[in-house]
């Protein structure tokens, strides 16, 4: 498991770092990258965008690597859920959110309450455009704004900037590529009508795309 020194979230100039650490979760949509420290979870890098793998099976599709038994709690938990939305999307609402301890979720400004809004208000299988989003955190003319807020967002899956898309439905642009947001978008949608009809759960079949927008 790698490790890494980081300035400490909230500390004055001069404070001791954070000792942040990594575990590698091996998701439906590639490798992922979960960084922090016994705060909370400072980071989430997606795969680098590329064509997605065909066909992910429900069992195995989701495992965490590089582990020892010094990860910190909220990297468990955070790689616990992540493991659920992909594999048993029903059971993340019984899992506990890990502790974000990145700066920007902890320093007053409208992005911070722009991404806290996205985490708490839209909910699994929905969708809101920035507009609406906008509106929700209070400053219904600061779409761009969100749009910043989306990009700037550390922690992408846990806070769904993926659910945030265009006034014309079109899915928009994505950190990990626009291929991996409609990934996300469709998984949800399909696992949320299955949870309505009362079926069970796997991942959304994933499928290859051409260059993303």
């Amino acid at each position: 498991m790698a490790s890494r020194m980081v300035p400490k979230v909230n500390s004055k100039q001069g404070g001791s770092p954070c000792q942040e650490k990594q575990v590698v979760l091996l998701s439906p949509l590639g490798r992922m990258e979960i960084w922090g420290c016994d705060k909370g979870v400072h980071e989430i890098k997606l795969p680098k965008a590329s064509p997605l793998p065909r066909g992910a099976e429900p069992s195995g599709a989701c495992e965490a690597c590089e582990v020892c038994e010094e990860l910190p709690e909220p990297l468990q938990q955070c790689a616990a859920w992540l493991r659920a939305y992909f594999c048993e999307p029903a059971s993340t609402g019984s899992l506990p959110l890990p502790a974000l301890h990145h700066p920007l979720l902890r320093r007053d400004s409208f992005t911070r309450q722009v991404l806290w809004t996205l985490l708490n208000d839209v909910k699994f299988g929905e969708a809101v455009s920035y507009k609406q989003l906008a509106d929700l955190a209070g400053n219904g003319r600061a779409a761009r704004a969100v749009g910043g807020a989306m990009r700037s967002n550390p922690v992408p899956i846990i806070i769904p900037c993926h659910r945030v898309i265009r006034s014309s439905g079109d899915s928009g642009s994505y950190g990990g590529g626009q291929p991996m947001k409609e990934w996300l978008l469709r998984h949800e949608r399909l696992h949320k009508e299955k949870l309505a009809r009362g079926g069970g759960c796997s991942p959304a079949p994933a499928h290859s795309h051409g260059s993303s927008a």
